[in-house]
């Protein structure tokens, strides 16, 4: 933990908003001095920080920006999901990077945000839309003890966690389309992409890209998308401070992360199904060339969704592109 992460977490837990100077220099293992140049590098940053000779420093307002160190002393402690956090202004997209640090041998855990990506991606190749500094585009690496057939698991945990976190703090009530999506009245509010790379029998890493729209407005939108997407911020009228959110959504993975390592899939899936828009609707899934029609069911004990078609055939879908049928 980097000193600048050291100071936000001590002035974001300090009793009556001061920290008092003496007792956080020695804290951390520096002198006043040093402090004094830490705090200073921190106000170019954006953070507003009140000193005080008799009280100490305050922490008064933050930037809406993204800075790790800032994240990690909003996270606090975790098990996983977010111990090491990295932040980019712009990259291609976040999951090459993360793609690229699993190849390096990287820690389960990381998470990379950027401000701005010029390639974000979605499912089947669509291009994500990813403005500077509205939203949250995030990647997670993941080495789950899961089979590669169970990787749907990991889908469905971050989508349920994803939901929490938004209900939570914002108290709209977003909704799960199976199986990636998260939308707010309809509209497509967050996604989610999963990259696996496995072998035959074992998962060497799972990629989570995570977007969520959190202050666009329709301009942000690309035209063909002005009917399908919505905001955060369009939602509710207002903007909505994107690092407080961030963090919650970490807390949320990391949470759920550690009920799928304790085997409690099914306690997910029972939250998962009490949000899913796609469960005991008529639906049309497209599978590459096929085309997959029926009634949603349920989800298996693998996270695939199991689909009653009109022979009364139960097909186990893992993925595709789904519309509901009215």
């Amino acid at each position: 933990m980097s000193i600048d992460t050291k100071i936000l977490s001590a002035l974001r837990t300090a009793d009556e908003g001061f920290a008092p100077a003496v007792e956080l220099a020695a804290r951390l293992g520096v002198t006043r001095t040093a402090l004094r140049a830490r705090v200073e590098e921190l106000r170019t940053l954006g953070y507003d920080i009140e000193a005080s000779p008799l009280r100490g420093y305050r922490l008064r307002a933050a930037p809406d920006k993204l800075h790790a160190d800032d994240l990690l002393a909003r996270m606090g402690k975790v098990k996983v999901v977010g111990r090491d956090i990295r932040v980019f202004e712009e990259t291609t997209s976040t999951s090459d990077v993360v793609g690229r640090l699993a190849q390096d041998g990287v820690k389960e855990g990381v998470v990379v945000f950027a401000e701005s990506q010029t390639k974000g991606r979605g499912r089947l190749g669509r291009k994500w839309t990813s403005p500077a500094h509205k939203g949250l585009w995030f990647s997670v690496l993941l080495r789950p003890k899961v089979s590669p057939q169970a990787v749907t698991q990991v889908t469905i945990t971050a989508a349920t966690a994803l939901a929490r976190a938004i209900r939570e703090q914002t108290d709209l009530k977003p909704e799960i389309k199976w199986p990636n999506d998260i939308l707010i009245k309809g509209k497509k509010v967050a996604g989610i992409l999963t990259e696996l790379h496995a072998e035959l029998d074992r998962v060497r890493s799972v990629i989570l890209g995570i977007g969520v729209d959190v202050n666009l407005t329709t301009a942000d939108f690309p035209a063909e998308l002005r009917r399908l997407a919505t905001s955060l911020k369009m939602e509710m009228g207002k903007e909505w401070p994107r690092a407080e959110l961030a963090a919650g959504i970490l807390h949320e993975l990391d949470r759920n992360y550690a009920r799928l390592g304790a085997g409690e899939f099914e306690v997910i899936a029972d939250e998962w199904a009490d949000h899913c828009t796609t469960l005991d609707c008529n639906v049309s899934i497209r599978v590459g060339p096929r085309k997959i029609e029926g009634r949603a069911e349920s989800l298996d004990a693998d996270g695939a969704l199991l689909v009653r078609t009109e022979h009364g055939h139960l097909e186990r879908v893992i993925g595709g592109d789904v519309t509901l049928e009215k």
